[in-house]
């Protein structure tokens, strides 16, 4: 029975609560609950029994109705057909934040800084204190003003005589007579030159003029009392003349020939600077992109990696590739033969040359030409065939050379606040960028200027560390975010703006993170309730629900089983409940740990890992075993095992995948390795059309039993016509989706039912054939758990469905659009279409490599996944999972653990082994969490 606080929802308050009433959105089964106001609430269950639907397309999709109801009447007239969620009343509902796991930004210009608006904050930072400094000489660049000069001249002591001049600029079309005679004509009467003053009518009486190189105009001279307000006056405006003439530039001669020169020119050292602004530090504008990048931060180069693919070959080895053939080996051979004469290192491996003699091998040097020398020569051969594929065999993107990957201008950098520029902090993590901004040292004036703005940096990074981003730069493409971070940049952007009276609702914001980061955001989601808002999270870890006000338990199973309010209460009251959560958390059920560890012989091994930051590793991965590796966020996970695993396990099967993270070589038995499957959480398709039925290829066999139907025979039907992706049978207004999008011209778009088909997607006639009783639109109605009940006359198409099933997703129906399914949920379409090919005896010696599959799930679906990828290791193969939940991490055979920390703090290799073992080690982090469910 549910265990369900005893409240009359018709009679609670609204102002202390938000109630809905009859909620019956997808499969919630007119389900009525209270929400008290400003509580901490984590809504909870198995995955897919209505949890989400509770959340987001109920109280997030009214929150939102409602402020659209909100709207002046001409902006409600391209909105006004936005659907009310299937309730019978929502009341006390608070505007609605909702913040997802999608990544939803395609743009490759975004940045984790632009996202955040800490780059907004920092190019005026910059436009308004920066100082600009010289290359050359390392001074400040300053511009003089009228008031500088004056300011000087006041300075000397009393009686000084002081002369202001301003070269004469010589045009090249007048001779210097003419030159004199215009500046007579201006009103001016002397000149200086070679220490003397001359008086210009004198100097256009003589027949032959010799001055010398140097020419000025005498604009004034005076002697200085500083007590003379008008003689300020006076040489004020003679230094402004001085300006004008001298094109920017003022002398000032004083005491004995002493002088000293100033210039409203923004100028050192024979180079004129850009002054600073905030266009100047944008990289999506023209005027302060990198030139070479266009503001990309990298560009189409020789791809390091590719030129020397081997880094523990030697350079006599044939180390560089592209001077292994016949031809080509005329470069090395110079190399070889005088190596000795600059003390080279040729029978050393690459890896172990130092940083110097690396840069010398491409740049070569008096001896022998190297390999910039080498690509230039191939790039002035391009008219011959031979020399372009050879030149794009080496192709690839590298970091732009000329900004560094920052994206901005080069003379962007020498403008610094604090002894940094804007490339420095953006290339460092937030970790170390979050102390110079709270130590920064400011004068009086620039701290009037900054000081708000200063403030703003602080929290925001403070926020993104709190979270547990602190790995992350603000110079990292947002795309290229997971799930699991770009939804907590969206929550410390939440707690930047400091909203209150607001409802934030956070979809699984623990995805991706290791158990002592999650403490830290649970935190902050309190700290966001605590200013004053309602914060409900659908969550399935341990920790977060431990902290919650209230729980709210939606079951009793998944999909049509599901939709029911099973518990709602604290979580010592949630221990004694009687629903699959409760059981879970008291102990009485339980993802239980193997009763043997998988013993394994042959591995693949990596040997000196060092891309992005990780410390040069030397790592085992078990074959036929799992392995999982850990770590906290950014301490180097994903690196090793997308970076490097898959893609150097790709080439060696002839698959030309991205290029490979920065590694010595494999070694080891990878050679027993058949193929490399990478099971992630991308969606399974781009397209509205495809969804689980289809990706499991189970759909042709069902299509083909609607054809086989008597009545499609007499009407001529083929399979074809039960395809709602070509025309035939499909309703060709929706064009067999079920639904008509609306284009919006200023919010996102709306989907509505088909008016035509009613959301059925296919023709009456269509329609009219039936099997059991059901039409082909029933049958893609039905979750897959019916529809293995459905079909169990068909053995062929239960085959197809039951691994779905098998992974837990047995909720899900059959024609449901692949973009509605969480990262998760597609990740479990994909093993579960892998377990259709890997249940065969043939299909053995696979890697499969998962990125997170305990994403999404509640602990009775996560018995049902390792259920899964143990029939996948029975079956020969190899699993490999990057993961962070204790549960799967304690049934783990082999564990790769990672850190100390993230970013520069991580990618050292912590610990290797059983389980057993590594809870033995102590101060480690992982070992910590793991001992309690050992």
């Amino acid at each position: 029975m549910a265990n369900i606080p005893d409240y009359n929802i018709d009679q609670l308050d609204a102002r202390q609560n938000i109630i809905i009433k009859g909620a019956r959105v997808h499969n919630l089964k007119n389900l009525s609950v209270a929400l008290p106001r400003n509580q901490f609430i984590v809504i909870t269950g198995l995955s897919g029994s209505g949890k989400s639907s509770l959340a987001f397309d109920t109280l997030y999709a009214e929150g939102q109705r409602m402020y659209v109801e909100s709207l002046s009447s001409y902006a409600r007239q391209f909105l006004g057909r936005m659907d009310k969620p299937d309730v019978d009343y929502i009341k006390g509902i608070s505007p609605a934040i909702a913040i997802e796991q999608k990544v939803s930004i395609k743009n490759n210009r975004s940045t984790v800084g632009t996202s955040t608006e800490i780059y907004d904050y920092l190019k005026l930072l910059y436009a308004r204190i920066g100082k600009t400094y010289s290359p050359v000489s390392g001074e400040v660049v300053q511009k003089d003003s009228v008031a500088d000069v004056v300011d000087f001249i006041f300075k000397l002591e009393d009686e000084a005589r002081v002369m202001i001049l301003a070269p004469l600029q010589l045009q090249a079309e007048r001779t210097l007579n003419k030159e004199l005679d215009l500046l007579l004509q201006k009103g001016y009467s002397r000149i200086y030159a070679d220490g003397t003053v001359y008086f210009i009518e004198e100097l256009l009486d003589q027949k032959k003029l010799k001055l010398g190189k140097q020419i000025f105009i005498l604009i004034d001279r005076a002697v200085i009392y500083q007590a003379d307000e008008d003689l300020q006056f006076r040489i004020a405006d003679s230094v402004q003349t001085a300006f004008f003439e001298g094109h920017g530039e003022c002398y000032v001669k004083y005491g004995d020939d002493q002088e000293r020169v100033f210039s409203n020119k923004f100028e050192m050292d024979g180079i004129v600077f850009e002054e600073p602004s905030v266009n100047f530090f944008s990289f999506n504008n023209p005027y302060g992109a990198c030139q070479t990048c266009e503001g990309f931060g990298s560009v189409l180069g020789i791809d390091p990696d590719l030129v020397i693919p081997d880094k523990s070959l030697t350079v006599y080895e044939g180390a560089v590739a592209p001077w292994r053939s016949d031809k080509m080996s005329e470069w090395l051979h110079p190399l070889v033969k005088n190596g000795i004469r600059f003390d080279f290192p040729i029978h050393r491996p690459y890896n172990e040359l130092s940083e110097a003699e690396q840069e010398l091998l491409w740049k070569g040097n008096k001896y022998f030409s190297g390999l910039n020398d080498f690509f230039k020569h191939l790039q002035n051969q391009t008219h011959k065939i031979q020399y372009r594929v050879m030149l794009s065999r080496y192709r690839g993107r590298t970091t732009c050379p000329e900004c560094r990957g920052s994206r901005l201008r080069k003379d962007a950098s020498y403008v610094k606040v604090n002894g940094k520029s804007i490339t420095d902090l953006v290339l460092m993590p937030i970790t170390q960028v979050l102390p110079f901004f709270q130590n920064i040292d400011l004068n009086e004036h620039e701290r009037n200027v900054a000081d708000r703005l200063v403030i703003e940096v602080a929290n925001r990074l403070s926020y993104l560390e709190r979270v547990g981003l602190g790995y992350l730069t603000l110079n990292r493409l947002s795309n290229t975010l997971s799930g699991g971070e770009s939804q907590r940049i969206n929550l410390a952007t939440s707690l930047g703006s400091a909203l209150v009276g607001s409802m934030y609702i956070l979809d699984e914001p623990s995805i991706g993170l290791h158990p002592k980061d999650s403490e830290q955001l649970i935190g902050v989601l309190r700290s966001l309730q605590q200013i004053g808002n309602t914060v409900i999270v659908v969550e399935h870890e341990e920790e977060m629900m431990k902290a919650a006000d209230q729980l709210i338990d939606i079951g009793p199973e998944a999909g049509t089983g599901g939709g029911n309010l099973m518990f709602q209460g604290t979580f010592a009251e949630m221990i004694k409940a009687d629903t699959y959560t409760g059981k879970y958390l008291s102990g009485k059920m339980e993802v239980s740990v193997p009763a043997l560890r998988r013993k394994w012989r042959n591995a693949i091994e990596i040997v000196g890992a060092r891309e992005n930051n990780l410390k040069n590793l030397t790592v085992k991965f078990p074959l036929g075993v799992m392995t999982v590796v850990t770590g906290v966020s950014g301490s180097g996970k994903s690196t090793l095992v997308k970076k490097i695993l898959y893609p150097a396990m790709q080439k060696l099967h002839g698959a030309t995948s991205e290029a490979t993270g920065k590694f010595d070589k494999l070694q080891g038995d990878y050679g027993q390795i058949r193929h490399v499957e990478f099971v992630d959480q991308n969606p399974i398709g781009k397209s509205s059309r495809s969804n689980p039925v289809t990706y499991v290829k189970a759909y042709d066999a069902i299509r083909t039993l609607y054809a086989d139907q008597p009545l499609a025979k007499a009407r001529g039907f083929k399979p074809s016509h039960f395809s709602f992706n070509i025309e035939g049978g499909r309703c060709e207004v929706c064009q067999g989706e079920g639904q008509v999008k609306i284009e919006m011209q200023f919010m996102a778009d709306i989907y509505l039912t088909c008016d035509s088909c009613h959301g059925q997607r296919f023709k009456q006639d269509v329609l009219d054939i039936k099997y059991k009783d059901q039409s082909i639109s029933d049958v893609l109605d039905m979750t897959i758990a019916d529809s293995i009940g459905f079909f169990s006359d068909q053995p062929k198409i239960v085959e197809k469905l039951k691994p779905l099933n098998d992974v837990g997703l047995g909720y899900i129906r059959l024609g449901q659009s692949s973009n509605t399914l969480s990262g998760g949920e597609a990740q479990r379409v994909k093993l579960a279409s892998f377990l259709t090919k890997g249940a065969q005896p043939h299909n053995s010696d696979i890697l499969f490599i998962f990125d997170e599959p305990s994403t999404g799930l509640h602990f009775h679906d996560i018995n049902k996944l390792l259920t899964s990828i143990t029939a996948l290791i029975e079956n020969g193969n190899t699993v490999v999972i990057i993961e962070h939940n204790i549960d799967i991490i304690k049934c783990a055979d082999w564990i790769i653990d990672l850190g100390p920390e993230g970013g520069t703090n991580g990618g050292q290799l912590l610990f290797e082994g059983t389980p057993e073992d590594m809870t033995k080690i102590e101060g480690n982090d992982t070992a910590r969490f793991l001992k309690e469910k050992l």
